[in-house]
This record gives structure tokens, C-alpha cells and sequence, in this order.
């Protein structure tokens, strides 16, 4: 049997949908080693991620560029459903909101929100634009579709008109190298990246969704309100709409005590991860918040937004729970935690044995079988022709 997959989003460096079909795909090949798995893109790989798929890999997991020729171009109305015909494809799983709009070849789709439509405000235009014409097309052209979160589940049901039957939840996790970073590297990382003993991390792309208005104005109470002088830290490259964000920034003469880093390595990550007084989400809106799973897989304190997707993920008791738009709580559960040695370490031991409850193996298992629940109602349904 040959399974093909999206591989679009590793074209780029991974943040959280590239994660998610990268760990898939090498567990599914794991746990199926009579199955070919088939990562297919008409762009090339980024470079870190050639470089880890040049490992040792599972032989039945093949990285394949196809020739964007004219006809090409348009990927998955064209490009991709004469691709998986050429090469005989089982089944399809576009990992990133897409699927083929024609062919014979069944097909799942992973939904990872519904940022798009519910928060249209925090994306560019364009990109909501296409978001409203294609995500409804996409949904009913799926066969199944996996979402990581029963929130983002009902969501789905309701705002694109799908039968709850049609939808399976599979929880992502945290990757393997998130686990308490040894102390060498942890000193030659901060001194690196110049970052201070004590610092307040964030992790995630710079845009809008994420929130970082209000921790900074939350960071900015700290510093005006109280002796206490951390350093924030803001891990991820930039991404749109963040004006307000920066003039704020600006405005109220924080440039000294934040740093951002950009983009960074896993084990840099990792680092930071282990050695952080707090990290900080205060997401508006998530599918999943895997970035609050990694934090609390290497022993980090965890605050981050009371909404629904993130209580599934982090549970009501592993971490500090707080409206995302209240500046005024979320920088007195900064304070707090800064100042109490115990509770940190309570949170921490909290959020490891959360996060260990995750595993992508489970993930993987719960994707096979919903690929074998399609191919069968498939065969059944040629069978009755």
C-alpha cells in the first residue's frame, strides 16, 4: 500500500504544521513498516530539513520533489490529483488544510484550526479571502478529517457544516528532544543569544493571534510596578500585522529589556525552554498550543490563556490559567511565580508528567486507523458497484 502526504509545510522552516507532518510521517512508517509512505511537495525541502531527513529514517518513508511543470503550477487542482493517478496512490492526507478537488484516490484532511474565520482580524487579507473560498471545499471533499483538539472539533461542525462522524480528534505532542536541557548547554546558549539568568520566555510566531500585545504591556507593569527586572524573551521569526506591537514596544522604552532571537535551532530551544523563570502564551486562539506541551516537557513553568483549546491541551492543574486579555492578572501570575521558588517547582514536576501523556506514536496510531476505516468503506463501496 502506498500513502502519500503533504509535504508543503516542510518547505519552509517548521513551526507548528510542519512539526505535526514531519513527526506523523516518520511515526507512521514506524509503526507500519508494511506500508510505503510518500512525502510529496512540488518545492524542495528547507535545508534543516534535508538535513534531518538525511538521518537514519524508516526505509518505507521517501521525501519526493515532483517537476512543477505548466500544468504543475496549480498545485492541487491540477498538479497534485495527476500526480497521485501517475503514481498510484492508496490514499492522500493533505496535512495542512488541503486536498486534491478531483481524482479516484481517497483522501484525509487535517484541519489545524479555525483562525481564518474565527479571527479573521489577526491574518492578512488575502489569506482570509482564500481561507472562506477553500476551507468549505475542502471539508466536503475529504473523506475524514483530523483535527488535534475536541474544540476545534465542534468548531468545525458548526462554522462549516460537518457531520461530527466525519471528524476524528488525534492530540498532537511534544517531539523527543524537548526534555530538561543539561546545564553546558543551557550557559553556552544564553551567552549566545544574550539572554539573562533571569528571563520570561515566549516561543511562536510574531503575529497578532499570539497575543504579545498583552504580555508586553503585562511585562511593562512588572518593570513599572515592582523591583523586579527580568528580561523577555521572544523566540520566533516575524510574521504580519505587528505594528501596534512594536510601536507599543517603542513607546513605552522596553527595547532594553527584550530580546528577540528569531528563529532558532531545536536544541537552542530547548535551552531556553529548561532554563526560563516562566513561559508565557497568552494565545487569543489555538488548534492545540504544542508550544506550551514543549515548554513543560523540559520543566518550564507554565502560564497561558484560559480558552478551550489550551485547557485540553495543558489540563486545569499543570499550569497558571489567565484570561488573554487581562493585562493587570497576567502580570500578577508573573510576579508570583517569579517570586516563588516552590510553586515553579510544583508547576514544573505538573507539566512534565502532562506532557508525558502525549506521544506521537499515539497520534500516529489514531491516524492509521482512520486511514484503514477510509480505504475500507472505500473497498466497500467499489465492492457494491
Amino acid at each position: 500500500m502506498l500513502v502519500g502526504l503533504d509535504a508543503i509545510p516542510l518547505a519552509s522552516p517548521r513551526t507548528g504544521v510542519g512539526h505535526y507532518t514531519f513527526e506523523l510521517a516518520r511515526h507512521l512508517a514506524l509503526i507500519a513498516p508494511e506500508i510505503e509512505f510518500q512525502l510529496v511537495s512540488p518545492f524542495p525541502l528547507a535545508y534543516e530539513v534535508q538535513r534531518e531527513a538525511g538521518l537514519d529514517l524508516p526505509a518505507n518513508l521517501r521525501f519526493v520533489q515532483a517537476k512543477a511543470n505548466a500544468l504543475r503550477r496549480r498545485w492541487f487542482a491540477v498538479g497534485l490529483p495527476l500526480y497521485i493517478r501517475q503514481s498510484g496512490f492508496d490514499l492522500f492526507h493533505g496535512t495542512n488544510y488541503e486536498v486534491p478537488l478531483w481524482g479516484k484516490c481517497p483522501n484525509v484532511l487535517t484541519i489545524h484550526d479555525l483562525s481564518l474565520l474565527l479571527h479573521s482580524q489577526t491574518h492578512e487579507e488575502r489569506l482570509v479571502r482564500r481561507g472562506l473560498r477553500r476551507l468549505p471545499l475542502m471539508a466536503r471533499a475529504a473523506r475524514r478529517i483530523i483535527t488535534a483538539t475536541e474544540s476545534v472539533r465542534a468548531e468545525i461542525c458548526e462554522h462549516l457544516r460537518v457531520d461530527p462522524k466525519k471528524i476524528v480528534c488525534t492530540p498532537y505532542a511534544p517531539r523527543d528532544i524537548f526534555r530538561p536541557a543539561p546545564l553546558e548547554e543551557i550557559v553556552e546558549t544564553k551567552q549566545r543569544l544574550k539572554i539573562e539568568d533571569d528571563f520570561i520566555l515566549f516561543v511562536g510566531t510574531i503575529e497578532p493571534r499570539k497575543n504579545l500585545l498583552t504580555l508586553v504591556r503585562a511585562f511593562e507593569e512588572i518593570t513599572r510596578s515592582t523591583p523586579l527586572r527580568p528580561q523577555l524573551v521572544i523566540a520566533g521569526k516575524e510574521g504580519w500585522l505587528n505594528d501596534e506591537l512594536f510601536s507599543n514596544i517603542r513607546m513605552q522604552g522596553l527595547e532594553d529589556r527584550l530580546r528577540f532571537t528569531g528563529y532558532i535551532r531545536d536544541e537552542e530551544l530547548r535551552a531556553l525552554y529548561s532554563a526560563c523563570r516562566a513561559f508565557v502564551y497568552p494565545s487569543i486562539y489555538e488548534g492545540f498550543g504544542l508550544p506550551t506541551l514543549e515548554a513543560m516537557a523540559c520543566g518550564a513553568p507554565v502560564i497561558t490563556s484560559r480558552i478551550p483549546t489550551l485547557l485540553e491541551t495543558v489540563g486545569t492543574e499543570a499550569a497558571r490559567l489567565v484570561h488573554p486579555t487581562d493585562v493587570s492578572a497576567l502580570a500578577r501570575n508573573i510576579v508570583e511565580l517569579l517570586n516563588d521558588e516552590k510553586e515553579r517547582q510544583r508547576l514544573s514536576s505538573a507539566g512534565q508528567r502532562r506532557a508525558a501523556q502525549f506521544s506521537w506514536e499515539k497520534t500516529a496510531c489514531e491516524t492509521l486507523e482512520v486511514y484503514k476505516e477510509v480505504l475500507e468503506r472505500d473497498r466497500m463501496r467499489n465492492d457494491e458497484r
